[in-house]
């Protein structure tokens, strides 16, 4: 009579398994190799296709003057009050243009609007990296129904590795706890396959791209 349990068959065939080496089919891919092809158009240019096909919008700043003109224009034709921004570069700006805004973070679950910095723009992606080593923190990508965001030429990458690269070297290898890329604005169609804008942030993404790169 056998009296090897089926329990003790598959420890046997694991313990085999571990014995025998299976020689790497793929040990010769070139892990350094591109994934993708090169970007056929400028950084600024794809970022822009990008960001817009995700539903972002773009807005060219020749430099920081035009920025402060084009957002005292914007902030006037677009509903953006309440507005919170507490990183102390982009505070300056919105009083230099007399842009109300609040900082109090008793104000903060009644805001409409929020404007912050970013860490990179990701050209391949259209994406916006942010994270919470950022004075705006985690919740200002995520709370406000319109995100406003202020980046510089000099912040655009052509890849995701580019980024992170670029975090390591910027926070000396201390990564903060949360890095996160922003495609577009939030939206899902999990729900009856319905597309629902705003489920998970805001509704919409501004990203006013400021020229700071001196040819």
């Amino acid at each position: 009579m056998d009296e090897t349990t089926s329990r003790e068959k598959v420890l046997k065939s694991i313990r085999n398994a571990l014995l025998s080496k299976t020689p790497n089919p793929n040990a010769n891919v070139d892990l350094e190799a591109k994934f993708y092809a090169e970007l056929d158009e400028s950084l600024a240019l794809n970022f822009a296709q990008e960001f817009t096909n995700l539903g972002g919008k773009f807005i060219y700043c020749e430099d920081e003057e035009d920025l402060r003109t084009i957002l005292k224009s914007f902030a006037a034709q677009e509903e953006i009050q309440p507005l919170f921004c507490n990183e102390p570069l982009l505070k300056e700006i919105l009083r230099q243009v007399e842009i109300p805004f609040s900082d109090k973070p008793e104000d903060f679950k009644n805001l409409h609007s929020a404007i912050t910095s970013c860490e990179f723009l990701i050209a391949r992606f259209g994406s916006v990296m942010v994270s919470s080593g950022l004075s705006s923190g985690r919740r200002l990508n995520f709370y406000p129904e319109k995100h406003i965001v202020v980046a510089y030429a000099s912040q655009l990458v052509p890849e995701t590795k580019d980024a992170l690269i670029g975090m390591r070297e910027k926070y000396n290898g201390h990564l903060p706890s949360m890095i996160t890329q922003i495609s577009g604005a939030s939206r899902t169609a999990d729900i009856e396959k319905t597309l629902v804008m705003g489920m998970h942030g805001p509704k919409e993404i501004y990203v006013f791209f400021v020229d700071d790169i001196i040819e």
